[in-house]
C-alpha cells in the first residue's frame, strides 16, 4: 500500500530570513583612499607655515566683509573702505597690545617670585606626604626590586655609581624657542595682514571667476551665485558671533576679575576671551590657568577656586545662552564631529589648528550644503 509523501513542518524556532543587504568592499578603493588622507595629512603639517596664514587671511576675510560692506554705503570705493578697516584693525590691536605692556611687565617681573612661591608649595606638600608621595615610595621600591631580580651587576669595589638626571622642564629652551617663534609670528602676521586686504579690496573678483566657470546656461550661473552668496553669509554671520561671543566673555572676565582684586586682570581677560573660541577646551584652559594665578597671588587654594569658578560661570552662561541664541539662524555642525575635527586639527596644526578648527568645519558644511555631491558630508556634519 502506497504511502503519502512526508512534508518537512518548518520549526516555529527557525532561523528568520536574512534581512541584511551585503555592502561590496573594493580593499583597492579603501587603500587608496587612506593613502590619499594620510599624505594629505603629511602635507598639511608639512606646510602649515603656508597653508595657517592663507585660512586664517581667508576667515578674517568673511568675517570683515561686512564691515567693508558697510564703510561702502558711505560712499567709498571698495579700495579705501578695505584700507580704513585694516588701519583701524591693526590699530585697534596695537593700541590694545601697547596698553597692556605695563601689565605684561609687571607679569614677567612677578615670575621669579611666583615660581618661588610655587616652589615651597610643592615641597611643603611633599613634606606632607599624601597619595602622590606614596605612589613614588611604592615605585621606588618596585625599581629595586625590578633591579636585584635583573641581577644588576654591582659597582666594582672604590668606583661610586653617577646618576645623571635631566631636569623634567628644560624653561631656558622654552623660552629661546618662544622667542624665535615671536619674530615668525609677526612676520607671518604682517603678511595675514597685507593679504586680507587685498582680500577685501578684490570684492566679488573670485565670485565672478566661478560664475564664469560654471558654464554658458544662465541657470548653472544663477545657482552658482545663489550657493556662493548663502555661503558667504553663512561663514560672515558665525565668524562675527564667534567675535562677539569672545569680546563678552573678555569683558565680563576683566571686570569679575577686576572685581575680586586679580592683579593684571586685563591679561587675564583677553586670554579668556581668545581661549573662549576653542569649544570644550578653551574654558577648561583658561580655568585651570587662573586657578594657578589666583592661587600664587591670594596664597590660598580657596581663592584660586573662586578665581576659576567665575571665568567657569561666564563662560558657562555665554556656552548655553548666548552662542545658541546668536548661531541659530548660522551653520550649525554636531558635537561629534566638532569634537572630531579639534582633535584632528589639534594634531596637524598645534595650537592654530585648534583655534580654527571649529571655522573651518563650519565653512566646509556650509559649502557641502549647497552642492548637491556633497550633500551627504553635510548632513554628517550638521546636527
Amino acid at each position: 500500500m502506497a504511502t503519502a509523501p512526508i512534508t518537512p513542518v518548518k520549526s516555529a524556532l527557525a532561523d528568520p530570513p536574512e534581512t541584511t543587504t551585503p555592502v561590496e568592499v573594493n580593499a583597492r578603493s579603501v587603500a587608496l583612499t587612506v593613502i590619499a588622507v594620510a599624505a594629505s595629512m603629511a602635507v598639511l603639517y608639512w606646510a602649515q607655515e603656508v597653508f595657517i596664514p592663507i585660512v586664517l587671511s581667508v576667515l578674517l576675510s568673511y568675517a570683515l566683509e561686512p564691515v567693508v560692506r558697510g564703510a561702502m554705503r558711505l560712499r567709498l570705493s571698495r579700495t579705501l573702505a578695505s584700507a580704513l578697516v585694516m588701519t583701524a584693525l591693526t590699530g585697534g590691536i596695537g593700541y590694545g597690545g601697547y596698553a597692556l605692556t605695563d601689565d605684561a611687565t609687571a607679569i614677567l617681573a612677578e615670575l621669579p617670585d611666583a615660581a618661588a612661591r610655587l616652589r615651597v608649595s610643592l615641597r611643603h606638600g611633599r613634606a606632607s606626604g599624601g597619595a602622590i608621595q606614596q605612589v613614588q615610595r611604592a615605585a621606588d621600591e618596585l625599581q629595586r626590586t625590578a633591579n636585584e631580580a635583573a641581577g644588576r651587576t654591582p659597582a666594582p669595589a672604590g668606583v661610586q655609581r653617577v646618576q645623571i638626571e635631566s631636569p623634567a622642564i628644560d624653561v631656558r629652551e622654552y623660552l629661546s624657542w618662544g622667542s624665535a617663534n615671536l619674530v615668525t609670528f609677526a612676520g607671518q602676521a604682517t603678511l595675514v595682514i597685507f593679504f586680507v586686504f587685498f582680500l577685501l579690496a578684490s570684492g566679488d573678483l573670485f565670485k565672478r571667476k566661478l560664475v564664469h566657470l560654471a558654464g554658458p546656461s544662465l541657470a548653472k550661473k544663477k545657482i552658482t551665485v545663489q550657493i556662493l552668496d548663502e555661503i558667504n553669509d553663512q561663514i560672515a554671520k558665525f565668524l562675527l558671533v564667534r567675535v562677539a561671543t569672545s569680546v563678552v566673555v573678555g569683558v565680563a572676565s576683566w571686570l569679575a576679575f577686576r572685581a575680586v582684586g586679580l592683579e593684571q586682570a586685563g591679561v587675564w581677560g583677553i586670554c579668556a576671551g581668545v581661549f573662549n573660541s576653542i569649544p570644550y577646551f578653551g574654558p577648561v584652559i583658561v580655568a585651570m590657568g587662573t586657578l594657578v594665578v589666583g592661587f600664587l597671588q591670594f596664597g590660598t587654594v580657596t581663592m584660586g577656586l573662586w578665581v576659576a569658578g567665575i571665568s567657569l560661570i561666564i563662560t558657562t552662561i555665554e556656552g548655553w545662552l548666548l552662542t545658541p541664541w546668536l548661531t541659530s539662524r548660522a551653520a550649525r555642525t554636531n558635537e561629534v564631529s566638532m569634537f572630531v575635527g579639534l582633535i584632528f586639527w589639534s594634531f596637524v596644526w598645534g595650537l592654530w589648528g585648534t583655534l580654527l578648527a571649529v571655522p573651518m568645519l563650519v565653512a566646509l558644511k556650509a559649502f557641502c550644503d549647497r552642492v548637491e555631491d556633497l550633500k551627504p558630508i553635510g548632513e554628517l556634519l550638521g546636527e
